[in-house]
């Protein structure tokens, strides 16, 4: 298989043009350092920033229909964030197109605003939008930051998450997470013949699109960190493989012909290997397979059952779980699977360990007295916080900037055959930001996409 490394899984999408333009943005014109609005995240509860974001005003009614949507977008990215409050518009005292200049700063601070986000979208001579946009910092009466880009217009939508992001930055000094995509497990039909298929979407939820058609049962999707693939496992004619998607060419194929199971795969950092369990005879081991040479190297060789591996960010480390020690726990070892040692020792069984990108947490799903919880721990086992518990909550990912969590949680059946639903939810490391991820069928086995190049 030609790996692909061009396009970033945007099917359907030409490559987005972006560019800073620095001429009548007052790009020079930030706040000094010192005096910079900034939220401290680091914090347990934070209490979320009032922040205004203005319809971006355009001078024809298709331009001005794309900034009423890009202004929407960017005001919804923000609030599912947890750390901002965006104001109602019917409170805006100033009018959009008299900002074509400066705000009226007095006037935002009359309805609380701290933050203002203000822009515009115009048509190019070539048919491609022109959207701009500046983040003011009320209170100091300073443009923090001010970015255009140019675009097709059926990346109106990207644009916005766009801005989001690079608002997050400006004012938590954290990368953002809203240009990214989720590919997930997309469940419909009775619990006897569930079809589950293969899909993708925005992070918001939007843009939604199948990748398989539900002939074959499909668990476990990840991505590639640096190219446009997905590696998963399918029972395809009922032998259950791990296999490799292009989101590019729409191709998969088999990770080679072994003599077992093979299952619970993931992307190395730098996207040249594959981690996985195989199961041989009954006893599973973790193995590594070289995307280019096809070579495989088996890590671990015990009798319990080891698997749902997980690189540290450096490559140098890898967490999974076994039951090694007579119950479901965690282990670290090195990534030639040498000197594993375990770190989970709290009461009950864990499960699904995923590193973070940042390198200082390890997520995972714990069971205990017969309740499931998303929690994170350093990778020495320390400082261990559960962050939600349910009836069964699994599968953690983390958002690019590991500041999120995304997860899937399912509903107890009512005795009257109701209930029971399988959806996607996200939190922060706060605890305090829980969320329903909106998706067209109930839905399992999220993975986050790194942010999109």
């Amino acid at each position: 298989m030609e790996r692909a490394r061009r396009g970033w899984w945007r099917r359907g999408m030409s490559w987005l043009g972006v560019a800073a333009w620095a001429a009548g943005l007052g790009l020079g014109n930030t706040a000094p350092v010192g005096a910079a609005m900034q939220i401290d995240i680091t914090r347990g509860n934070v209490d979320p920033l009032p922040i205004a974001v203005a319809r971006f005003i355009g001078e024809q009614p298709e331009t001005a229909k794309f900034g009423a949507d890009i202004a929407n977008v960017v005001r919804a990215d923000l609030e599912r964030s947890g750390l901002f409050a965006p104001i109602a518009e019917a409170s805006f005292i100033q009018e959009p197109e008299a900002m074509r200049i400066q705000p009226r700063f007095a006037d935002w601070r009359l309805i609380d605003a701290q933050a203002l986000v203000s822009g515009a979208v115009s048509t190019q001579e070539d048919g491609r939008l022109k959207v701009e946009f500046r983040l003011w910092d009320v209170f100091a009466e300073t443009q923090m930051t001010g970015l255009a880009y140019s675009t097709a217009r059926a990346n109106w939508r990207r644009v916005a998450h766009l801005i989001a992001d690079a608002i997050y930055k400006r004012l938590t000094g954290e990368e953002g997470y809203f240009d990214t995509r989720v590919v997930y497990i997309a469940e419909s039909g009775p619990p006897q013949r569930r079809v589950k298929r293969l899909a993708i979407m925005d992070q918001d939820g939007e843009n939604n699109s199948f990748l398989t058609d539900g002939g074959n049962l499909v668990l476990t999707p990840r991505f590639s960190p640096t190219a446009p693939e997905i590696t998963y496992l399918s029972y395809f004619r009922g032998r259950p493989r791990v296999y490799v998607y292009n989101i590019d060419t729409q191709q998969q194929e088999p990770l080679g012909d072994f003599p077992g199971m093979t299952f619970a795969p993931r992307f190395s950092p730098d996207g040249r290997d594959v981690i996985m369990s195989l199961s041989v005879r009954g006893n599973s081991d973790i193995y590594t397979m070289d995307l280019q040479t096809r070579e495989v190297r088996r890590l671990t060789d015990h009798p319990a059952i080891d698997t749902s591996a997980s690189f540290a960010p450096n490559s140098a480390r890898i967490v999974f779980n076994s039951d090694r020690s007579g119950t479901q726990q965690l282990y670290v070892m090195g990534a030639d699977g040498g000197n594993p040692k375990r770190i989970s020792f709290g009461k009950g069984r864990y499960a699904t360990p995923v590193w973070s990108p940042r390198g200082d947490l390890i997520a995972f799903t714990k069971m205990h007295r017969g309740r499931f919880h998303i929690g994170v721990m350093r990778p020495d086992g320390s400082g261990e916080r559960l962050l939600t518990e349910s009836f069964l909550d699994e599968g953690p990912t983390w958002a690019p900037n590991g500041r999120v969590l995304m997860f899937f949680r399912q509903e107890p059946t009512e005795r009257s055959g109701g209930g029971g639903r399988t959806r996607l939810w996200s939190i922060d490391l706060t605890g305090y930001n829980e969320r329903v991820v909106i998706t067209p069928t109930e839905a399992s086995d999220p993975a986050w996409s790194p942010l999109i190049q």
